[in-house]
């Protein structure tokens, strides 16, 4: 029988030294390693009820740095209107609003001025 003592070291018998791995990785090397790499996790849920396959759920999460799922030919983020400034961003342009509801902000905002200078000159005059 064998006692460590904290040091690394067994006492007992046969002073052997403990095997410890040299190579510790902390999270930020493995995650590194993931994203550099890419990691594929597929699974399939199936539901059945007295061997009758009622529901069937196919699962496929993939964990990539964007480089690299570029690199595979994955890019759908580059053309998601709700993940660009296509749908009225930063710069003020609104390519993905259907033209009916641009002729209605147009005439709002219209309406709105015109209100506005009313009020205007009616300070003006009173």
């Amino acid at each position: 029988m064998q006692f460590h003592d904290g040091t690394g070291r067994a006492e007992g018998s046969s002073q052997r030294a403990l095997v410890t791995r040299g190579d510790t990785a902390n999270l930020a090397d493995i995650l590194e390693r993931v994203l550099d790499k890419g990691v594929v996790i597929a699974g399939d849920v199936v539901v059945s009820l007295v061997d009758v396959e009622l529901l069937t759920i196919r699962l496929r999460l993939l964990i990539a740095s964007v480089d690299k799922a570029k690199e595979m030919g994955i890019n759908w983020w580059e053309d998601d209107p709700f993940l660009t400034r296509r749908n009225g961003g930063a710069d003020g342009s609104n390519e993905a609003v259907p033209p009916e509801l641009g002729e209605r902000l147009q005439r709002l905002e219209s309406s709105v001025e015109r209100l506005v200078q009313a009020l205007e000159t009616a300070r003006e005059t009173a």
